[in-house]
């Protein structure tokens, strides 16, 4: 939806007037209005309380009051812009209301008489954090900063790392009140330039108030398939892992507001990737990503099979035979893990609010109620808590929590599956989750690539942490401008 427009009037106290009333400065404390009078011209500056540089507005103004008339002509805003102004970020324009909404966005608005456009000083600042290792995304070795919820430190943060005259920021904003700002970001020598057009298609597309939830609003516009539980964007936070994935032919998306940057397109495997496999030597990497996998498909599948040889014994060979309880008890096996799996979700969601200070007993909580003295009293059996704590292990081995999640409602399907069914349900719920992610794509890519459709080379990189450099190819499937790294 495009802004509506107004030309500056010819008279000055007419543009005061409207910016007051489109700002409404009168019932807005943090809204300033300075009626001030510079060079025998009357200027008046509009800005937030709150995000303007106060020492650098305070130097300009002390230039501005030494001008004389004379030094303002024969073009006053040639002259201040080029000569009397003297800062980096300086704009002009000539709609009055695109100037009122840049002052809610932070920079300033200066109004001069006789000029007929507003000059804008973007000088600004968010109240911000400093850039810290995300809490997701902890690795042993390597960089400890992260994003944070600025989006030009941000970008400043991503171009640090790409020295690359070929990178691009292009800049939008979304929603009709918020007028959030977002930044494309990608390397136009390598990334796909058709994907980063429909990108920027889809997000100009998106037509709504405001982006309460940032990045987890814009993933819902643009990724389609809205009751899709697995993840068809990537998220991080860490400067490195978004620069690696701009030199294979990504597109990320900066929201301000938001220390997570989204990661386009992506696959089923890119969310099994961690930074901590490219910290290491190739070997321990490779390790690393083999138990990452298997802890990931063991919390998948390890609880509908451990139901479906506790109800079918004479599946097992005569070496398993151990698996299964001794005795039944008095609940039956799957309520006992649809109690427990309710009650982790309980603890996570408990933990999520509970203050770092109280998490310890959350824990004794968890610990000796909820462990020993149900089993103590028959709520659960041994085996089950067990195999229950194998699952959860896997599900926070997962980098992406997004996907974790994701999985944990398949679990829940194929462990029902199984029940109602037995070993049909479990082989026919099984075939259902690899048809459902193999038939679905992200930005017109095949999810489940290079499983299918199969490409050895990615297939081999992927499952088996390839040395850096033996991987002298760009993933054919983002069809990158420069293929050869």
């Amino acid at each position: 939806m495009e802004r509506e427009k107004q030309p500056l009037f010819t008279s000055y106290e007419q543009n005061n007037r409207y910016l007051q009333d489109r700002l409404q400065v009168d019932k807005s404390f943090d809204i300033v209005n300075l009626d001030l009078e510079y060079a025998g011209r009357k200027m008046s500056m509009f800005f937030i309380d709150g995000f303007v540089k106060d020492d650098i507005m305070h130097l300009l103004m002390k230039l501005l009051a030494k001008l004389e008339p004379e030094d303002l002509e024969p073009d006053p805003l040639s002259k201040l812009i080029k000569t009397y102004l003297p800062y980096v970020e300086l704009d002009q324009v000539a709609d009055l209301n695109q100037a009122a909404d840049t002052v809610l966005g932070g920079p300033t608005a200066l109004l001069v008489e006789g000029v007929n456009k507003v000059i804008i000083i973007d000088a600004r600042t968010y109240p911000v954090r400093s850039p810290g290792e995300p809490d997701l995304e902890r690795v042993v070795r390597g960089s400890r900063d992260g994003y944070v919820e600025t989006i030009v430190f941000n970008t400043a943060l991503t171009r640090r790392r790409v020295r690359d005259r070929s990178l691009r920021m292009e800049y939008m904003q979304i929603g009709r009140r918020s007028l959030t700002d977002i930044c494309i970001c990608y390397l136009e020598d390598i990334a796909d330039m058709k994907r980063v057009e429909n990108l920027k298609s889809n997000l100009q597309k998106i037509d709504t108030d405001g982006l309460p939830m940032a990045e987890k609003t814009v993933e819902e516009y643009i990724s389609g398939r809205h009751w899709n539980p697995f993840p068809t964007v990537r998220y991080t936070e860490r400067p490195d892992t978004a620069a690696s994935h701009l030199y294979e032919g990504h597109v990320l998306i900066f929201i301000d507001g938001s220390p997570s940057v989204i990661i386009t397109p992506t696959t089923y495997w890119h969310h099994l990737q961690h930074a901590e496999e490219y910290r290491q030597k190739p070997l321990i990497g490779a390790y690393l990503r083999m138990v990452r996998f298997i802890a990931v498909w063991a919390s998948i599948f390890i609880l509908p099979l451990y139901y479906l040889f506790s109800t079918n014994p004479d599946l097992l060979p005569e070496g398993l035979k151990f698996i299964g309880p001794n005795e039944m008890g008095t609940i039956p096996i799957l309520l006992q893990f649809v109690i427990a799996e309710i009650g982790l979700d309980m603890l996570r969601m408990a933990a999520i609010h509970t203050p770092t200070s109280l998490a310890t007993a959350i824990g004794l909580v968890a610990a000796i109620l909820i462990g020993q003295v149900a089993i103590e009293v028959g709520l659960f059996s041994y085996e089950v808590i067990l195999y229950l704590a194998v699952a959860a292990i896997g599900t926070y081995a997962t980098p992406s929590y997004e996907l974790s999640l994701a999985n944990r409602i398949v679990r829940l399907f194929l462990l029902l599956a199984t029940a109602s069914f037995g070993v049909i349900g479990y082989m026919v719920g099984t075939l259902l989750w690899i048809l459902y992610t193999v038939r679905m794509k992200s930005f017109e890519i095949p999810y489940f690539w290079p499983v299918l459709p199969f490409s050895f080379r990615a297939f081999r990189d992927v499952f088996i942490r390839t040395p850096i450099p033996l991987k002298r190819e760009r993933p054919s499937v983002l069809h990158p401008q420069d293929p050869d790294r």
